[in-house]
Order: C-alpha cells, then structure tokens, then sequence
C-alpha cells in the first residue's frame, strides 16, 4: 500500500503540472489523447522492464485479451493528436477578418451553444480574441500578430527546442521515432531537423531512409524567448532519471555518493538575516555548474569524448511560496 500511495501523489503533482502547461499563456491544448498516451507508454514500459503482457493486464485489472486488443488499438493511432472546440474555434476565426456570432453559432451548430459562448468568451479573456456589439451582433475578430507577441509564436512555434533534448537526452534516435514522439507532420520534423543540423546543434548518422540523431550539448540559455517548453522537458527528465536510478540502486552501491537529489526548505521573511543569502542559492548554484561545465566542454572539444563514458546530470531547481498563519476561528 506504501508503493501505491507514492504512485498516486506522484500521479496527483504529475496532473498539476500537466494542467498548467495545458493552459499556459492563455492558451488551452487538447488533451483528449493524454489517458490513452499515459496507457500506451506504461505498457511499453512494463514490457521494456520484462514484465508479461499477462501480467501488465492483470496490472491494468483487464483481461489479457481486452489488453492486447487496446495496445494494438492505441499503438496504430498513436501518431493522431485530440481537437478541441476551443482550437477548431480559434482556428476558424484566424482564416476570417470578422466573424459575427450567428455565424460562429451556425459554424458550430452540432455542439451545445453555451459551450461555444463559453469558448469565445475564454479566447477574449486570453487576448486572443477582440469581440464588439451585443446578443448575435457581436463581432469577433483574432489578435494580430503584433498584438499577440508571443502568443503566436506559443502556438505555431518551431519544434527545434524540443527535438534538440529529445535528441540530446534519447538518441541516436531515429527519424520515424521523432516523427511520432513529437506528433507532427513529417515535412515539420524534416524542416526542424535541417535547421538543427545547420546550426551544428544535432549530428546525422545511419541510414539514409531512416536517419538517425545525436548531440552531444543543449543549452537553452538563461533568459531565452523562445525554449523555454525544451528547458521544462530536460529539468523534468533529468529528475525522472535521477529518481528511477536512486530505485534501482542496490543498498550498499558504489554509486551512493554519485546518484541520489536532496531537497531543502527554508522558512523566511523579509528583514530576516538569511533570506538573501537563500535566494541567492540558486544564481549561486548556475554560475558553479555553468562555469564547471563550460570548462568540461573545453576539455572534450580539445582532447575528443570516447565512445564509452560517463553522463553525470545534475539539476537545480528553486520555488518561493508565500505561507500566512491561517486565522483562527
């Protein structure tokens, strides 16, 4: 019961933040694919780790039928990606100059009219949408692009970022792998990845019909506009790593002192003598790091990285929440 309750608290903050990248920005990306998605890559995984698929389904609490029929189901579609009224919504208004509510209600008639109010009224709150005149005169119209700022550049952004980490963190990892990985059209991995490998960021390598990817650095550097999606995946990533190999580690491993994560918390105010000094922690902790690595990087690129060697991640990361007496009663 111990394991089951670590699942699900870890399955509760895992929602939170999938909720808030969700709705970051003003924007709402579907989700309708994500239960399906988080089914498909636990069973990938158990079978990765050699567990049967009569044991994964007894797990899942199915039959092994009824399992195998979904893993096969789900693996065929897994290339497809859920819409959203809200996107089909946002989309439709984008191709016209003004659209007036009688034709956004007629455009939509198949879905319940309070949803549709619900979703035109949303995208106006975002600033995604400017609306004028009352009742079924209203008229829509979306931000433009200089209006939007990065919004636009949120929605229709490159994929380079994050195929550079997937890269960096996975490979070498195939074309038709980072084709379904990053659930896009094949033309947009294949203008991505020309444009990382121009910049020198990824290698090519392997076969010519299904080519493979490598880098050996990413950084996304402090303070960037755009990247900011890549840097969450590999802080995220580097914990998951950390964590399932404190999992795996015998009691007595050598390794004790070289993989494992400590967290602190720290209570203060403003007036107190250490505060400063805490929240400077993690400038402190970047300029280290940044500096070590940087002269790790000089050191490979003059003497050449074997093709066996050691990945050492460290990760560093720092929340400030304000905390209140609650009043008694």
């Amino acid at each position: 019961m111990t394991i089951q309750l670590l699942i699900d608290a870890i399955v509760r903050q895992t929602t939170v933040l999938i909720a808030q990248l969700a709705t970051s920005g003003g924007m709402r990306a579907p989700l309708a694919h994500v239960a399906n998605q988080v089914f498909l890559d636990l069973a990938n995984e158990l079978e990765g780790q050699g567990v049967s698929r009569k044991v994964s389904a007894d797990m899942f609490g199915m039959a092994l039928r009824a399992y195998v029929r979904k893993v096969q189901r789900l693996g065929e579609s897994s290339t497809e990606r859920g819409r959203t009224l809200w996107e089909a919504i946002y989309e439709y208004l984008s191709k016209h100059e003004v659209v007036t509510r009688e034709q956004v209600t007629a455009r939509f008639h198949r879905d319940e009219e309070a949803l549709v109010r619900g979703v035109l009224h949303d995208l106006i709150e975002n600033g995604l949408v400017f609306a004028t005149g009352t009742d079924s005169r209203t008229a829509y119209r979306v931000a433009t692009d200089d209006e939007l700022g990065r919004m636009r550049q949120f929605m229709q952004g490159q994929l380079d970022e994050l195929l550079w980490v997937i890269i960096y963190r996975e490979g070498p990892v195939a074309r038709s792998t980072l084709t379904k990985l990053a659930r896009s059209k094949p033309a947009q991995i294949d203008a991505a990845l020309e444009r990382l490998s121009e910049a020198g960021r990824i290698r090519r390598t392997g076969a010519a019909e299904d080519p493979e990817y490598r880098s050996e650095a990413f950084v996304i550097p402090l303070g960037a506009a755009a990247g900011w999606e890549a840097a969450i995946l590999d802080h995220y990533h580097a914990l998951v790593r950390t964590v399932c190999q404190k999992l795996r580690a015998e009691p007595e491993s050598s390794m004790k002192d070289a993989v494992g994560g400590s967290t602190y918390t720290y209570a203060v105010w403003p007036g107190h003598p250490l505060r400063d000094e805490v929240l400077a922690s993690l400038r402190q902790f970047r300029e280290t790091f940044g500096e070590l690595r940087s002269r790790v990087d000089a050191h490979n690129e003059a003497q050449g990285i074997p093709e066996e060697y050691e990945e050492i991640i460290v990760y560093g990361g720092q929340s400030v929440t304000q905390r209140g007496m609650e009043e008694k009663s």
